[in-house]
């Protein structure tokens, strides 16, 4: 895999020359004179304040103060830009002052290639809210806002979209180090004594890094894409690392796994509905041994959009099947012991682990179904806006509930309210997460 990151950095970075395109001509092209007239540069952000709360663990999730500047700077086909956050405030229950630079890259914008290096935030998928193929952004689910898009995570990452007619563009993507979501199942009630360490990164070496790639096509008639990735899941699992039978402990390890991922989505529209589908083919090995490792999946969405009353409704069905699945078996004691005692305690502890990662990688079943339904709607000539969504399931009886109203006061002050809650059955993800995380929000932003 060293020499084919190698391979691909050099061709992200000298492809232009594969459309007969200089850069460096196209910069130097102009007078002195007409650089100047094409130098534009913008600055525009917002300052909100948030309450997100209720939990039953935590009555204060996330409430804090937030200023938000965003720079952009062009010059002819090259530009800057660069997103700075500045929050302070209580992250369960933990009050903290966090610098967060959201993106930050250079980037330039040809006839035939574009060009981009730094830290961004790239999403892939044309289905809502569950995309199969995006293994690219990283997300930090436990920062709590009435914006999901808050949760993206910009990695570090040399990109390039070659665009040989107006229709079809192919992009390449190599990001040279791995940068992991952030899961903070340490404030989870296990039903046991666990603690977590730091996640177990790869190295940073030229072998560690990951690879992907997409050719899109859009047109008016339709819209798809077909994707492959190679290298460490942002999301990631859990190894034993350590435990004590008395009293007893156990320690986890969060550790990311290697993982290949071929993927297509489509959008097509018929009529006044949209049909939309994502799916992806994720590989990989070692998963026999490794705790922290999933099965090989094909996960799938499929789903349709239209508007109903000017409702604009979604519903999908979100599908995985699990290839070479085993149920696990619950050990049983094989006497009274101390020695047997302590044997069957060990395997109990490999056996909870075991469960607890199949239950992050939705693969307790060989199947997996769910169903998600999203409404959305405008009043007062969009000065008001209703959503609500939902998902539930099938296969584990877990829900997910969310709602949103936002005002828009004025061009440049919105309020939002509401709540996001999940439920599920004891010991689930969702019920587990739900005494964490469940709450209603409140927020007032003001861009400038």
């Amino acid at each position: 895999m060293k020499n084919i990151f190698l391979t691909l950095a050099f061709f992200i970075l000298t492809g232009s020359f594969l459309f007969g395109q200089s850069i460096f001509d196209d910069l130097t092209s102009e007078t002195s004179t007409d650089n100047a007239k094409n130098v534009s540069f913008e600055l525009n952000g917002f300052t909100r304040g948030l309450v997100y709360g209720g939990s039953k663990d935590f009555d204060y999730s996330n409430v804090f103060g937030e200023f938000a500047l965003r720079g952009r700077l062009e010059k002819q086909k090259t530009f800057l830009y660069a997103d700075l956050r500045v929050r302070e405030g209580v992250f369960f229950d933990n009050r903290e002052l966090q610098l967060q630079l959201k993106e930050a890259y250079a980037g330039y914008r040809g006839d035939k290639i574009d060009l981009f290096i730094g830290n961004q935030i790239v999403a892939w998928g044309r289905t809502d809210g569950f995309n199969p193929t995006n293994n690219i952004t990283p997300n930090n689910y436990f920062f709590l806002t009435y914006e999901p898009d808050d949760q993206k995570l910009s990695n570090f990452m040399f990109r390039t979209k070659l665009k040989p007619t107006n229709t079809i563009d192919i992009e390449l993507i190599a990001i040279p180090f791995y940068k992991p979501s952030v899961y903070r199942y340490e404030l989870f009630d296990m039903g046991q004594p666990a603690t977590f360490s730091q996640v177990d990164s790869p190295e940073l070496k030229f072998d560690k890094g990951s690879l992907a790639a997409r050719f899109n096509l859009e047109s008016s008639s339709v819209s798809l894409s077909a994707s492959y990735f190679i290298g460490h899941n942002p999301f990631y699992g859990f190894e034993l690392d350590s435990y004590t039978l008395s009293p007893l402990a156990v320690n986890f390890r969060p550790k990311p796994y290697f993982m290949q991922t071929i993927g297509a989505d489509f959008a097509l529209p018929v009529k006044s509905w949209i049909i939309r589908g994502e799916m992806a083919l994720n590989l990989t090995k070692d998963y026999e041994t490794e705790m922290n490792i999933p099965n090989p999946d094909f996960s799938y969405v499929v789903g349709i959009e239209r508007s109903f009353w000017d409702i604009t409704t979604i519903f999908q069905y979100v599908g995985k099947y699990t290839f070479n699945f085993k149920e696990l078996i619950t050990p049983i004691p094989t006497g009274y012991t101390p020695d047997e005692l302590a044997q069957y305690a060990a395997e109990m502890v490999l056996f909870e682990s075991n469960k607890y990662n199949r239950k992050i990688f939705n693969q307790q079943k060989e199947t997996n179904h769910m169903l998600f339904l999203s409404l959305n709607r405008s009043f007062l000539y969009e000065q008001l806006n209703v959503e609500l969504s939902g998902a539930y399931n099938i296969t584990t009886e877990e829900y997910l509930l969310r709602s949103r109203i936002k005002w828009s006061l004025t061009d440049a002050v919105s309020a939002n309210i509401g709540c996001s809650y999940m439920l599920g059955p004891d010991q689930s993800i969702f019920n587990m997460a739900g005494r964490v995380m469940n709450g209603v929000f409140l927020g007032l932003e003001v861009g400038f």
